[in-house]
């Protein structure tokens, strides 16, 4: 009877306790790619996430659907990758959601390409340059140099807005990031195989990962960045002494593959098709998962794409 009351009355007690503690909320966050849903993933795992795209959809064309506007004003953070990948759809999303917090120059907006250095900007850009972006390639999240710096300071931006969580982000932060070193160094050692070797590709959206493992551009399906393959194209890339030594070609899963099948059958290039970002399934659905898939797919020579 003593010992049932005195458990009782340490039950009490520590109810009263948690019943004082601050409540952690959990964090709504809404994300323009995969790739950035899936790191904030590994910093909160508690956190609602909402995605605007897939690993099917290209992120240049998004419509500025309902759901997506309901989601931004929902939200705590927006993380993006900005650069004016999102040029065409997230400015008239921001303004239909009308959520005070995510707004420029606001804690709420995380644009992941203010935090890297990005490859091939450009002083001048008109419309008869093609889809450029004058920040330079956007395409950053296949940077294995570059991602550690932008996860740092998404991390740092968690944790302003959770600081209740802050020291649990931060510790989460510091085990990927050892995580990451270990797989940069495994790619680094794979990497020696590919030097001086070229692949022919569809958009830049491969271009960071391509030039830090050492492969070159053979040539390009586009005639311009953001048009699509034209049949004159294609027909004068058969004409370019570089893709003689080409080792693949190498397009994202929400490409049009028919260009590649074309210019396949009048090289015998073999045609990779591999998720240009994050997927749902393993063992793609994290950044680093990715890049060790897309390597190994130009290891093997063989397409990879998630069905």
């Amino acid at each position: 009877m003593v010992s049932e009351m005195i458990y009782r009355k340490g039950l009490l007690t520590i109810l009263l306790v948690l019943a004082a503690l601050p409540v952690q909320a959990r964090l709504t966050v809404f994300t323009c790619e995969p790739e950035w849903a899936a790191l904030v993933r590994e910093l909160v795992p508690d956190a609602k996430v909402t995605t605007a795209t897939s690993y099917l959809q290209d992120p240049h064309y998004i419509e500025a659907r309902p759901s997506l506007i309901a989601a931004v004003r929902r939200a705590d953070l927006a993380v993006c990758t900005g650069a004016s990948l999102e040029a065409g759809w997230l400015p008239m999303l921001l303004e239909r959601a009308a959520n005070p917090a995510i707004q420029r120059g606001r804690p709420g907006l995380f644009f992941a390409a203010d935090h890297a250095r990005l490859h091939a900007p450009h002083e001048h850009v008109d419309r008869s340059m093609g889809d450029v972006h004058p920040e330079g390639n956007p395409h950053v999240h296949l940077s294995p140099d570059e991602l550690p710096e932008i996860a740092g300071a998404l991390a740092e931006r968690l944790g302003e807005l959770a600081p209740e969580s802050s020291a649990d982000i931060l510790g989460r932060y510091i085990r990927w990031r050892g995580h990451w070193n270990q797989l940069r160094a495994g790619w680094r050692d794979r990497a020696r195989d590919f030097q001086g070797q070229t692949v022919v590709v569809q958009h830049a959206s491969f271009n960071y990962l391509l030039r830090w493992l050492g492969l070159g551009i053979a040539a390009d399906l586009e005639p311009k960045p953001g048009l699509p393959p034209s049949a004159r194209h294609l027909s004068q890339l058969l004409e370019k002494p570089e893709l003689a030594g080409a080792r693949a070609i190498l397009i994202a899963s929400h490409q049009d593959p028919q260009p590649a099948e074309w210019l396949a059958e009048h090289t015998g290039l073999p045609v990779l098709v591999v998720p240009g970002t994050v997927t749902g399934t393993a063992p793609t659905e994290t950044l680093g998962g990715l890049i060790t898939g897309i390597l190994r797919q130009i290891e093997l020579g063989e397409s990879g794409a998630t069905p």
